[in-house]
């Protein structure tokens, strides 16, 4: 095979985000996220949003740091992302004196399925989908929500992070492309962003 016919294979950092774009713009086009935008989410409604983020973030927290000894794992685990303390404050806010207990479904799904992950490609999957869109559209998520409920940056916490978006979201693109996975290994992590 001439080197004309093999297939080019993307960064991964570049697979993971033209892979999952229909996906993206499914999860960006559904109800909730369609009247959390336009700011027509009551706190009630705000609060259940953010006890399935905790379990989703608990989860994924959880299987990072025990497997952040694992090379792929250990490229993008940084302790300065973590969510789950952040959710907390928030709801504190939101619900105070509330569980945050919540019965999901999708949540619980989540939950197992990155407790189950059995390739740290699948964990660094998850890891960028949540935390580079945290970076990205959750920051103009917490800005509609400052607006909506005139609150000066009270119970938003979840989208204060200790770093400069743009210049970490470059630096953990180009760790991502680091790891030199193999068109297969990409095809895998594209698939569990998907």
């Amino acid at each position: 095979m001439s080197l004309s016919a093999t297939k080019r294979v993307p960064p991964l950092s570049v697979a993971m985000k033209e892979g999952s774009t229909a996906e993206h713009d499914a999860a960006e086009g559904s109800s909730f996220v369609s009247e959390l935008l336009a700011g027509r989410i009551n706190g009630d409604g705000y609060a259940d949003y953010l006890r399935r983020l905790r379990v989703v973030y608990g989860a994924l927290e959880e299987a990072v740091r025990a497997r952040r000894d694992d090379p792929l794992v250990s490229a993008v685990y940084d302790p300065a992302l973590e969510r789950l303390a952040a959710i907390d404050n928030d709801l504190e806010h939101w619900a105070p004196g509330a569980t945050h207990h919540v019965e999901s479904p999708a949540a619980q799904a989540y939950r197992d399925r990155v407790a189950t992950a059995s390739w740290g490609g699948a964990l660094v999957a998850h890891h960028y989908t949540r935390y580079l869109g945290d970076l990205s559209g959750g920051q103009a998520i917490g800005k509609i929500l400052d607006r909506t409920f005139d609150l000066g940056g009270a119970g938003l916490a979840f989208y204060e992070f200790p770093v400069r978006a743009k210049p970490y979201k470059d630096s953990y693109r180009a760790k991502l492309d680091g790891l030199n996975l193999d068109a297969g290994e990409i095809d895998r992590a594209v698939d569990e962003v998907k």
